[in-house]
């Protein structure tokens, strides 16, 4: 029996990824465009890594230099503003995951763990009007396997009765290290490594029938 849904965004309610590659594009305009595109190309293998991740890897492995705290704030702050202009459009939410929250979140304990900006989330979940489904909506630059095990500790929930649903291999991994399920989603590489891939989310009325 579930009780416990922990929610990836990008990916799985939201339609973002396209808009996050421009932001990418965008912050790092004034360097070598293939090295921008190797950035973008680790960006889609590892949705759920923070952007400061990102941001450090662009630096540290592909330019082979070091780069300040600082920096990479300044760098996340003008990706953040970037996302907020542009996402806060409802017509990138992904109406089926959207659909299915709406009809379930009374019947689940719903928790948002994200890659994230944890403040730039809660921005775009007011603004999409999201946010009274969730019990928390939290994000970087904790990592997504903290989330989950600071929750899981938080609450007391019965990992036994929790699942994440994501799209990206960080997620699975999220869900196996706190031993919880993992339902894969919007992505076929994780077909097999998920307990479940949800095809269409239309087609369950609740997750307790998978």
């Amino acid at each position: 029996m579930i009780k416990t849904i922990f929610w990836d965004f990008d990916g799985v309610i939201l339609d973002s990824m396209p808009i996050r590659d421009y932001g990418f594009r965008e912050i790092f305009k004034d360097f070598d465009k293939s090295l921008v595109d190797k950035l973008l190309e680790y960006h889609t293998l590892n949705g759920g890594l923070s952007r400061y991740v990102k941001i450090k890897y662009f630096y540290n492995e592909l330019l082979g230099q070091v780069v300040s705290d600082e920096k990479v704030q300044e760098l996340a702050d003008k990706f953040s503003t970037i996302m907020k202009a542009e996402l806060t459009n409802k017509k990138y939410l992904i109406k089926e995951t959207v659909d299915f929250i709406e009809k379930n979140y009374q019947n689940y304990n719903f928790h948002i763990v994200s890659g994230s900006d944890e403040k730039e989330l809660n921005y775009l979940c007011k603004e999409l009007d999201l946010t009274q489904y969730f019990k928390t909506i939290e994000g970087s630059p904790t990592c997504k396997k903290d989330l989950v095990k600071n929750i899981l500790e938080k609450y007391d929930y019965n990992s036994k009765e929790c699942v994440l649903i994501g799209d990206s291999i960080n997620d699975y991994e999220a869900a196996n290290v706190n031993g919880i399920k993992f339902y894969g989603y919007n992505n076929e590489r994780l077909r097999e490594m998920s307990n479940f891939y949800i095809e269409k989310f239309h087609n369950l009325n609740k997750i307790n029938q998978i």
